[in-house]
């Protein structure tokens, strides 16, 4: 499986498409615009053109007009107000496990929570376990090590899992029969106008693959964990890592699970390999010989390499079973026809 690099609701003044508006984006003068309202909003370092291969896992993908990296939830919240304000499209990237931007590119500001967006703390702990905050972009792997440095067990079906924590929220993202939703107590959120909230982990309406709410950004969570022993929880983490590398291809560039799972039925990677899939390439886009659900990056594939694999592998497991595959990877962005 694999986890989100999204967490935003796109903004509700969109343009011309469900996020992002395509082409050479509007013009000169709109992008002077843009720079205009954003050098207004943000005082720290703007990346202009910035490529999204760099931030997602499949290391490919368009570029973004803009994108910024704020450092707590003030400036996140503030940015999301001003970007509202404008009528600027904005998006909200993490990890970046299970994006895809189209070769033209997303016309709006990308915010990313990365390193300087990821605290950890102990709130508490008591007879049902222990009370851990984390901000949302920090990613999964280090949250892991965390753990295990103060020996609190529950993350590690989370093992070797790329993604960062706020996307695992929103995805529910899980793997060897649990879900992070179970473990979530609190998520601090920004709406669409900028304004806080604290929602408690028994309101959110988890369900496959989706936390289930919308307009909300993940800003922090509070997981309630367990106690265990180090050598308990490394012994757990290892074996899980072992199956993995066993059954994945993790040598490879991916957004993890390509496909979700029929809600009824085979497994999204065995129908794609029964219908003789694995190994079928676009570009330097293929269907993993090793996992039928993995597309991978041989080397320099474009997004359209695997927006057209993509395609095919839909069509064909439709032709044969009458299952339309739909992708776990955020699709960003319109293709030019």
């Amino acid at each position: 499986m694999n986890l989100t690099g999204i967490w935003a609701a796109e903004n509700s003044r969109k343009r011309s498409a469900v996020i992002g508006s395509g082409g050479a984006w509007e013009g000169a003068q709109w992008m002077a615009d843009l720079r205009r309202t954003v050098q207004g909003l943000w005082g720290g370092e703007v990346l202009w053109g910035c490529p999204m291969a760099r931030y997602s896992t499949l290391r490919a993908g368009g570029p973004a007009a803009a994108l910024l990296e704020p450092r707590c939830t003030t400036e996140l919240a503030g940015l999301v107000r001003g970007f509202q304000a404008n009528g600027i499209d904005w998006l909200v990237v993490g990890g970046g496990s299970n994006i895809l931007v189209c070769e033209q590119g997303f016309a709006g500001v990308v915010l990313h929570l990365g390193r300087q967006f990821a605290a950890i703390s102990k709130l508490s702990n008591d007879e049902h376990g222990v009370l851990v905050t984390v901000e949302a972009g920090c990613s999964l792997a280090r949250l892991g090590n965390w753990c295990l440095g103060h020996e609190f067990t529950g993350l590690e079906f989370a093992t070797s899992i790329p993604g960062s924590i706020g996307g695992a929220v929103v995805m529910n993202a899980g793997a060897w029969g649990r879900e992070i939703g179970s473990l979530v107590q609190q998520v601090t959120v920004v709406d669409t106008n900028g304004n806080l909230a604290d929602l408690a982990g028994e309101t959110i309406p988890f369900r496959y693959r989706s936390w289930g709410l919308h307009g909300q950004v993940v800003a922090a969570v509070t997981l309630r964990l367990g106690q265990g022993t180090r050598q308990e929880i490394e012994e757990s983490c290892h074996q899980l890592s072992r199956r993995r590398r066993e059954s994945q291809p993790l040598a490879k560039a991916s957004a993890g699970s390509f496909f979700k799972n029929p809600l009824n039925g085979p497994a999204a990677g065995k129908l794609i390999e029964d219908a003789g899939l694995k190994g079928l390439q676009v570009g330097e886009a293929m269907v993993s010989l090793k996992h039928a659900n993995f597309l991978v990056n041989m080397g320099h594939a474009s997004a359209d390499d695997f927006l057209r694999l993509m395609k095919i592998v839909q069509e064909k497991v439709f032709a044969m079973t009458q299952i339309w595959l739909e992708p776990e990877v955020r699709i960003i962005g319109e293709r030019r026809k």
